[in-house]
């Protein structure tokens, strides 16, 4: 099922040159972008009166006294209270937040499964996500959720914001456009996009079907990780996040407008779309990062790093050093190091893995685990590489490897995953998974010096 869209009809700032057309590159910057020329207000926030008879209007993301402060100061058509009338609620049954414990789904336990298939059924942004995993608590903001998306339909004069939470979108088949409040950004597989909390965006179908991944925050925001004695280079590069110019419609067309607020959703109509900002400039704004300019680092000379050296995005929580949420990637590499059982190790971990395979081979299951696969190693239960790839890391010649054809990533967090009921009764759960380690063997030998 292949569905095109028509051409948007946002109009557009006037393109950079070279490779970022259509985006600013940067993370946490503090852009500037009109597609009207002197659109936006210089020198000031908050004039008088704007230009064109546009409304001035701040977008937070933070409290006002955060250091930094997040926010955009926005140059629109109409105020966003001319796009929000009474909300009526409505019922988006496989879109689930913490708390969210099923009473009748066990959680405990090594799972995966295999690609969520997609759907002759018409199926939105909104209606086509299916929660996985919920964790923490949606109305304190800590945790998060995991979900597949399976979108094959444009959502048409049809607009959304989660007031809960920023998402992290992680496509696996099809391409994506989001346009949003400030602009637009085309995805693929092998790119990923944040969409900030409360920013109103509509999500059209350029190449389909669509499958993805989405990370929900419900915590503080995702940020770059503190790089150590890494230093100043490789890992995820500030530069390589882009931002995009502005984009506005001024269209008078009946839309609906569907929001996520505390877990529930609801409906409002409005006779206007709501995506009308000429003029924007702050630090609060979408990014895609195209996730094969992800520089990864590793030992050099002997023993597998932790995993965490994979770390492309982080959301810190209250607790030094222990994240609500890490977003890791493992991507091509090479594997130099000696005298190495090079895999994964066995571990268990105080927190909570939720992995998902863009394409290729992940090394530590080279059975099983599929581009567009699932699998979840809950806190504190033992997981790593299955018989074969333990035998065949055990005895390899260990010459330099390339790790090739092979992206995977991993949604980690400080909390449990609940499953939802999607993913313990409906979604294609690989019931033998746990059979996986039932063939290992003992090999324990007591004599001196034996290996």
């Amino acid at each position: 099922m292949n569905r095109q869209v028509d051409p948007t009809s946002l109009v557009q700032a006037p393109s950079l040159p070279g490779p970022h057309e259509g985006y600013m590159p940067g993370w946490a910057n503090d852009f500037e972008t009109e597609a009207l020329p002197g659109a936006l207000p210089q020198g000031m926030n908050s004039p008088q009166k704007c230009n064109y008879g546009l409304y001035g209007e701040q977008l937070s993301g933070t409290a006002f006294t955060a250091n930094p402060p997040e926010r955009t100061w926005t140059y629109r058509i109409r105020p966003s209270v001319k796009h929000s009338a009474r909300y009526t609620r409505i019922d988006v049954p496989y879109w689930k937040s913490a708390p969210h414990v099923p009473q009748d789904v066990t959680s405990l336990g090594q799972y995966r499964w295999d690609p969520v298939p997609h759907s002759d059924e018409p199926l939105t942004w909104i209606t086509g996500m299916r929660t996985m995993t919920t964790a923490g608590d949606v109305n304190t903001q800590v945790g998060m959720a995991s979900h597949v998306y399976l979108v094959n339909t444009s959502m048409k004069d049809a607009y959304f914001f989660s007031a809960d939470s920023e998402l992290l979108v992680v496509p696996q088949e099809g391409r994506l456009r989001f346009a949003t409040e400030l602009g637009i950004i085309d995805l693929e597989p092998k790119e990923i996009a944040i969409i900030p909390r409360g920013l109103v965006y509509r999500v059209e179908v350029l190449d389909g079907p669509c499958r993805g991944f989405v990370c929900e925050n419900y915590g503080q925001k995702f940020e770059l990780p503190g790089r150590g004695p890494i230093g100043a280079n490789c890992l995820a590069n500030p530069r390589d996040f882009k931002a995009p110019v502005a984009a506005f419609e001024d269209r008078e067309v009946p839309s609906t407008l569907t929001i996520k607020w505390c877990g529930q959703f609801h409906e409002t109509r409005i006779p206007q779309s709501p995506l009308d900002v000429v003029a924007w400039h702050g630090n609060y704004a979408p990014y895609k990062y195209d996730l094969r300019t992800y520089c990864p680092v590793g030992a050099i000379l002997f023993d597998h790093p932790d995993p965490s050296i994979f770390t492309v995005l982080t959301a810190p929580s209250g607790v030094p050093g222990t994240a609500n949420i890490d977003f890791v990637l493992f991507r091509e590499r090479w594997l130099v190091a000696e005298d190495t059982f090079r895999p994964p190790w066995y571990h268990k971990n105080i927190m909570s893995e939720l992995m998902g395979n863009i394409y290729g081979q992940y090394d530590a299951k080279p059975q099983g685990f599929i581009p567009g696969g699932v699998s979840l190693h809950n806190m504190m239960l033992p997981h790593g590489p299955d018989k074969n790839a333990f035998e065949g890391a055990s005895n390899a010649n260990l010459g330099p490897d390339k790790l090739d054809n092979t992206m995977s990533f991993m949604f980690e967090t400080r909390f449990p995953q609940h499953l939802t009921e999607f993913a313990g009764k409906e979604a294609p759960l690989q019931d033998d998974y746990i059979d996986c380690w039932d063939s290992l063997e003992k090999k324990f030998d007591g004599t001196p010096g034996k290996k």
